[in-house]
């Protein structure tokens, strides 16, 4: 397993747990060092993935190194690296792809399966996956060793289920490669795995994701259209969700994670004479919910009397996903940017994420609150539905929430003397 992370860390445990010997390869020596002590390098609410990975470790089964070398008897290499994007082209970043397929192709095994289970624009696995492998191995594809690509579908806080009950994609270009890919992912997937082409499966995960977006983008302008009109968005979603075949999503704070607001980017960057629309517009709604949430924040202060500017703001939430750490493209910076830009102090707290350059992670969440002008709920964790709504009136300076998640209830939070703003509601 190449890459020790949201990917890596639940495929080498399942694996491992159908009595095969795994090696996870990394370049990072604290993730190295907590594996093969059995411990995740995962935070967060992951069901079973602790217990299973300590059990695999304890028998033998799995372990991490830093060598790549470690690799050179592997029947199996699955590449489980991020595929970010370049922010303002929006077009592929995969330095971190090529050089894991730049270490490992010298030490390929004769016959050996390799599997891309990370993200890619449609045409990458023949353009660039493909020629990389073959010149760093100096062997061929399809003739040496076997390629093939089956996107992951995982999900923090549902990694282990996710990856051993939801349908899988598989692409190959040949019938060796399909069979070996076959045979791998029936050792651990309990459900029901896709053949197809290499491009129809970099389609079909960019697409999938992509759609989601759009669904997401719907509720939020239903949202932004529902506080203009003075109405409640998550009532209106549930009475639109009585019609059959309506699924009207939740709006909220903003979009994050490693794949919603990226894949649609790759989908839609080789479609050169298509000019797709529709995605690149969802991505901008998405994109805005974060700085409509800073502007919340300043009405509900102006509605207390207080300016933006100089005041204290208690982020609650920098993980993009409740009850994980995961705060890969997380809407909380780009939030905490247009406070600071405003010249507010805001203050973020975290039961899960770790601190980043320039976002420092407030442990306690009495201290993050105490003295704030303001509380702006931004991730839905269980301990922000826990909040006494009577211990905040009692650390905070002034009484004003905004609620990006439907934390709160408006009617309670402004009947317990509270200014109260949120995306998708009306003023109360």
């Amino acid at each position: 397993m190449v890459g020790l992370g949201y990917v890596g860390v639940p495929l080498a445990a399942a694996v491992a747990a159908t009595r095969a010997s795994v090696v996870g390869i990394d370049i990072d020596p604290e993730k190295v060092e907590a594996v093969n002590t059995g411990r995740s390098p995962l935070r967060g609410r992951e069901p079973g993935l602790a217990d299973l990975l300590k059990a695999q470790v304890a028998k033998g089964r799995l372990r991490a190194s830093l060598d790549p070398l470690d690799a050179a008897d592997a029947d199996v290499v699955a590449v489980c690296v991020e595929t970010p994007i370049e922010p303002t082209t929006h077009d592929p970043e995969y330095k971190a792809l090529r050089g894991a397929l730049a270490t490992i192709g010298p030490h390929l095994k004769e016959g050996a399966l390799v599997t891309i289970e990370s993200t890619l624009a449609p045409g990458t696995m023949a353009k660039v996956v493909r020629p990389a492998l073959e010149r760093a191995s100096r062997r061929k594809a399809g003739r040496d060793f076997h390629l093939v690509h089956c996107p992951e579908r995982l999900t923090a806080g549902r990694l282990l289920l996710n990856l051993t009950t939801l349908h899988r994609i598989l692409g190959a270009s040949e019938p060796v490669g399909l069979r070996k890919g076959l045979a791998f992912y029936r050792r651990f997937v309990k459900a029901e795995i896709h053949p197809t082409d290499w491009t129809t499966a970099e389609v079909v995960k960019t697409a999938e994701n992509a759609y989601w977006d759009v669904q997401i983008a719907f509720a939020n302008e239903v949202a932004l259209i529902s506080e203009e009109l003075g109405v409640n968005a998550y009532e209106v979603r549930e009475l639109v969700n009585t019609c059959p075949f309506r699924m009207m999503l939740v709006p909220g704070a903003g979009v994050g994670g490693h794949c919603i607001p990226k894949d649609p980017w790759l989908l839609v960057g080789p479609a050169v004479q298509t000019k797709p629309e529709l995605i690149p517009t969802a991505r901008a709604v998405n994109d805005f919910m974060p700085l409509r949430m800073a502007r919340l924040v300043e009405e509900a202060l102006a509605a207390s009397g207080r300016k933006l500017k100089g005041a204290r703001v208690a982020v609650l939430g920098f993980a993009y996903r409740e009850n994980t750490e995961d705060a890969r493209n997380t809407p909380a910076k780009e939030m905490v940017q247009e406070l600071r830009r405003r010249g507010a102090d805001a203050v973020i707290h975290d039961p899960f994420a770790r601190s980043e350059r320039g976002y420092t992670i407030v442990r306690d969440l009495g201290a993050a609150v105490k003295g704030a002008d303001c509380v702006a709920i931004v991730t839905a964790h269980d301990a922000y539905r826990k909040l006494s709504l009577a211990s905040l009136r009692r650390g905070m300076r002034r009484r004003v929430i905004v609620d990006g998640r439907n934390v709160f209830d408006g009617p309670e939070v402004v009947k317990a003397g509270f200014v109260y703003r949120a995306i998708g509601k009306g003023q109360f």
